[in-house]
């Protein structure tokens, strides 16, 4: 299986969005794309929607680009892990190390949420 990678760049940063499977063959193109982006120092997105499989080698480059991330200082978010690569990477604490879109939407509608209560409240 390969791996395909489309990169968008919007105001908010760098989109990456990847298609296939990120193991021992893919990874090492997934490092050479993502590091850049990092060193760009623009918020960046990596979009894991179409991914159906993430080998130790996988995780292993996910690792690397949570550390380049956070001596850059630039926020690295995971959107669209589906229910068996996010069980691998629970599983492995590899999880815990990203933020997740899936995480940023529950806040967002928590705030949103508390925000209309207040604004119930003081009417």
């Amino acid at each position: 299986m390969t791996l395909n990678l489309k990169e968008r760049r919007n105001k908010a940063g760098t989109v990456l969005v990847a298609t296939g499977e990120i193991n021992s063959e893919t990874s090492g193109s997934l490092l050479q794309t993502l590091l850049p982006l990092v060193r760009e120092g623009r918020p960046l997105r990596i979009d894991l929607t179409a991914v159906t499989y993430v080998s130790s080698a996988g995780l292993r480059t996910l690792l690397v680009v949570y550390r380049e991330a956070q001596h850059a200082g630039v926020a690295v978010t995971l959107y669209g892990v589906s229910e068996e690569v996010r069980f691998v990477m629970s599983a492995t604490g590899f999880l815990d190390f990203f933020e997740t879109g899936e995480a940023a939407a529950a806040a967002a509608r928590a705030a949103s949420a508390k925000t209309a209560v207040k604004s119930a409240v003081a009417r």
